[in-house]
């Protein structure tokens, strides 16, 4: 089969669906990998898993109506042009435009796959107004996908659930995958390094994965643990819910945090001993199961898809969203029992190896795809 694959960024193929791609030209189909924002690298990275890039045109925080039709159209011209057999869009955007695109192009099969519901459907202060006019926006453009897609995949069952009752989405099309998964090989458990404990959160720097309340948390440790470090790992973004660089250097300059800004998280990761994510709503963090699969314990939130990566008391812990004291006291434990770190760290990398082994979790896609 040809089969079509959109994204909204050229890097997402390669970091996050590399797997399913190659695993695609392995079973012999033939696929094209879309993106607005291709360039050499990757254009050469996907032609050596046997991958087409094509280029479209579509911006990540768009919101001019005339534009984002035009996205609709164009995407609808390239798929009549290339005529695949099966279109799989993933991400919000290319969820709706992709799968619009493939009905008006006539691409027989049309799946989707929801990897978290992002701004619009985060509970948050402030702001209120506008999440709620992105969140009636967006579901009146994804009830319109959600009729002419075959097949939504979800990772998590509160996000499956709330689609369903939204009426975004019929529930006999709706379907649960559980992860993305990780690359096991790549992700190995690692020793813990020597020091004193050193807690990571990676994550693009937006309010609504917990930044502030990391820093916070940080804050009310330091005094009693002023040898502990804080990482914080992640670019600044243009998301509306984003924080400023300004904000960002001021907690390194209070000595709160260490920020080496958006980089590889393996050499970062191996210098943790916790991982710590306080997100207020995903899909199934990738980082989370990143780190399980090093061998590090968690604390994150219990909220969707966040709890789904940790089993409280096993290989973590689990607190309310906004609750900075509630996570301080959390990352306190691994700071008076540092023993605790080790034993949990090996039950995060078995249920990596239970739940998120990425050639599994492809398998079942592909399965849920018909293919």
């Amino acid at each position: 089969m040809k089969i079509a694959v959109i994204s909204n960024g050229a890097q997402s193929l390669l970091n996050f669906r590399g797997p399913l791609l190659a695993e695609l030209v392995r079973r012999g189909h033939q696929v094209l990998a879309f993106a607005p924002d291709h360039d050499d690298a990757s254009r050469e990275a996907l032609g050596k898993l046997g991958c087409t890039a094509i280029d479209y045109r579509m911006s990540r925080s768009g919101a001019n109506p005339l534009r984002e039709f035009g996205v609709i159209l164009e995407l609808r011209r390239l798929l009549a042009q290339h005529r695949p057999d099966l279109c799989f869009s993933y991400f919000i955007k290319p969820v709706i435009y992709g799968t619009l695109a493939a009905r008006l192009a006539g691409v027989p099969r049309r799946h989707a796959m929801i990897e978290g519901l992002g701004f619009a459907f985060t509970e948050g202060r402030g702001q209120n107004a506008r999440r709620r006019l992105l969140q009636g926006v967006i579901s009146a453009l994804m009830r319109a996908a959600g009729k002419r897609v075959d097949r939504m995949v979800f990772l998590n069952p509160d996000d499956m659930g709330e689609f369903v009752d939204r009426k975004l989405i019929a529930q006999d099309k709706a379907a649960l995958l559980g992860a993305i998964g990780v690359d096991l090989d790549e992700w190995p458990q690692l020793p813990f390094p020597p020091g004193p404990v050193t807690f990571l959160l990676a994550a693009r720097l937006l309010q609504d994965k917990g930044i502030r309340d990391y820093v916070a948390a940080a804050r009310l440790l330091r005094r009693q643990h002023p040898d502990t470090r804080f990482l914080l790992l992640g670019g600044l973004d243009d998301n509306p819910a984003a924080i400023a660089r300004q904000e960002v250097e001021g907690w390194v300059a209070e000595g709160l945090i260490e920020w080496p800004g958006h980089t590889a998280v393996k050499p970062w990761l191996a210098q943790s001993h916790v991982f710590v994510l306080p997100s207020y709503r995903e899909g199934v963090p990738r980082s989370t199961q990143e780190a399980m699969a090093f061998g590090r314990p968690v604390i994150t939130t219990d909220a969707p898809g966040c709890r789904e990566t940790v089993d409280e008391g096993v290989n973590g812990y689990l607190v309310p969203p906004r609750d900075p004291a509630a996570l301080a006291e959390a990352m306190r434990r691994f700071l008076d029992a540092p023993d605790l770190i080790p034993a949990l760290g090996k039950e995060s990398r078995r249920l990596a190896e239970a739940r998120f082994d990425v050639h599994r979790q492809n398998t079942r896609l592909l399965s849920l795809m018909g293919l």
